[in-house]
């Protein structure tokens, strides 16, 4: 009896030290992976499996996939805006204002009427009343994907980094095209300019040219848009236009590769995204988010105002199920939640799109 005892205890000791080790070198490879030391990792990574119960081996692969590290490597992955989107790192984030996955904004109810001269008493009363504005964030859901034990077997940490890192960049890249699509103007309106290419004809559309660049620059003046934080994010296609035929533009391309800026221009900060959304090139409008464009649709270039644009993240969710609980297939799934918005903060005179007008 006591020799059994012995054998347990000495069992269970095993077990506790291969645990230990098995979250340790997980903790070190994912905290290495997101720039910390990882002597913290290993420790977090016992400290993390410890507190979801995850301690023994017999929960080794669970524990392996370190729920809230890969939360919190991907939040601040989405805080931390990549060089292809330094446009959008411009834009002023309301994180902080964010309750449950909505924005409140208060709505100004209007300003007080202003007497010159007045002879009359008792004066009017006028009330101001100011009303909440709740905004629901967009919700961006990954498709899931399968992670199978026998690709875990050998490197698991590297498999599920690569599994997270990819998912990711596809939320980050369809977060941006929404934000964009959400800042360009649906058409041309009182206060929202929409200009049309006026350059040589390329067989389908009016290329682009430093003449509609300082179109724009003199709607935004009139408009009384502030000089600084003047964005222009152009399409790849009116990029090209300009490497083509504008000198200039051509030798200050690529030269800044810091926060994905090409130059500064007319006023304008310009960057380079192939995010943009389409517009009918007939009639200038804009798509709605995820229709088809057709042969007659062209990606359009948009300019905004930082001082009036707004984003805000919400919540990061991350869904897994174990391996453990699929007797046929023996695989883990994995997929992220992301809540998140970029919007203007009023419509007019802060934006504007620089549409390719049809061939002549």
């Amino acid at each position: 009896m006591k020799r059994k005892f012995i054998k347990r205890v000495f069992g269970l000791v095993c077990m506790m030290l291969t645990a230990v080790a098995f979250n340790a070198a997980a903790g070190a490879t994912v905290a290495y992976a997101i720039g910390c030391a990882p002597a913290v990792g290993a420790v977090a990574g016992n400290a993390v499996a410890l507190a979801a119960g995850n301690f023994a081996p017999g929960g080794a692969l669970r524990a392996g996939v370190l729920r809230e590290i890969w939360t919190g490597e991907m939040i601040k992955a989405f805080r931390t805006a990549p060089e292809a989107l330094g446009w959008m790192d411009r834009i002023r984030a309301y994180n902080q204002y964010v309750e449950n996955d909505v924005i409140h904004f208060t709505e100004i109810g209007g300003d007080p009427a202003v007497l010159v001269n007045n002879t009359t008493y008792p004066l009017n009363i006028t009330a101001l009343t100011d009303a909440d504005k709740p905004i629901s964030l967009d919700k961006f859901d990954t498709e899931a994907t399968p992670v199978t034990d026998d690709e875990l077997h050998a490197c698991s940490y590297d498999k599920m980094a690569s599994v997270q890192e990819r998912h990711r960049d596809a939320l980050r890249e369809k977060i941006a095209q929404k934000a964009i699509h959400g800042i360009a103007p649906d058409e041309k309106a009182t206060g929202i300019p929409v200009i049309k290419t006026t350059g040589a004809s390329d067989g389908t559309r009016l290329k682009m040219t430093f003449a509609d660049i300082l179109a724009l620059k003199r709607e935004f003046d009139k408009m009384g848009v502030p000089m600084q934080d003047r964005i222009l994010v152009l399409c790849s296609d009116h990029v090209n236009d300009l490497l083509e035929t504008e000198q200039k533009f051509k030798e200050h391309y690529n030269i800044n590769q810091t926060d994905g800026k090409i130059c500064r221009m007319y006023g304008f900060d310009i960057y380079e995204y192939d995010g943009t959304p389409y517009y009918t090139m007939s009639t200038g409008k804009k798509l709605a988010w995820g229709a088809v464009p057709a042969s007659t649709d062209a990606k359009a270039s948009v300019a905004f105002y930082a001082g009036r644009m707004m984003k805000a993240y919400g919540s990061t969710n991350f869904y897994y199920s174990e391996s453990s609980k699929d007797p046929l297939y023996h695989r883990n799934l994995v997929n992220f939640r992301q809540w998140g918005i970029c919007l203007p903060l009023t419509t007019t005179k802060c934006r504007a799109a620089i549409v390719s007008a049809p061939k002549a």
